[in-house]
């Protein structure tokens, strides 16, 4: 992962047409506030349900304290997308981190380095419709998750 590189979108994602992307930088607490209240707002555009708007912004809540935590410092992008009665948001977040060593270990429940309960990745695996994660020691971390729905654009 090279500092030029975004993630891809696979083959499926070709078709979808674009509709807003938002980058927030992370460094702080405020920045995790900010990342979560805009992640909210944006899927609301899209009709999300409340439960879903509460389970996006707590994916990305999650995502942005990794960041904090662990990298120092990184970004949030949020990305509305449609691809015909589809709509989604897709939220990635990434760092120059110090990666992470043992991807499979920390995706299960349970695991973790800082004395927590362990439920921050596996968790948000669980609350989206789609996770991806790549990271290679010494140069960051990429995650990528997404939220799909079918619901009418407000």
């Amino acid at each position: 992962m090279n500092a030029a590189a975004r993630p891809s979108l696979g083959p499926a994602d070709k078709s979808k047409c674009e509709v807003a992307e938002r980058c927030i930088p992370i460094a702080s607490d405020l920045d995790i506030v900010q990342a979560r209240q805009t992640g909210r707002t944006e899927a609301s555009k899209l009709g999300f349900s409340s439960t879903d708007l509460t389970l996006i912004a707590t994916a990305i809540s999650e995502l942005a304290r990794n960041i904090v935590m662990y990298a120092k410092k990184g970004e949030i992008v949020v990305r509305l997308v449609r691809s015909g009665e589809k709509h989604g948001i897709i939220v990635i977040a990434r760092d120059k981190g110090p990666g992470i060593a043992d991807i499979r270990q920390t995706l299960q429940d349970g695991y973790s380095t800082s004395r927590s309960l362990g439920l921050g990745l596996p968790g948000v695996r669980r609350l989206m419709d789609e996770f991806e994660i790549e990271s290679q020691i010494g140069v960051g971390t990429l995650v990528t998750i997404k939220k799909w729905t079918t619901a009418r654009c407000p």
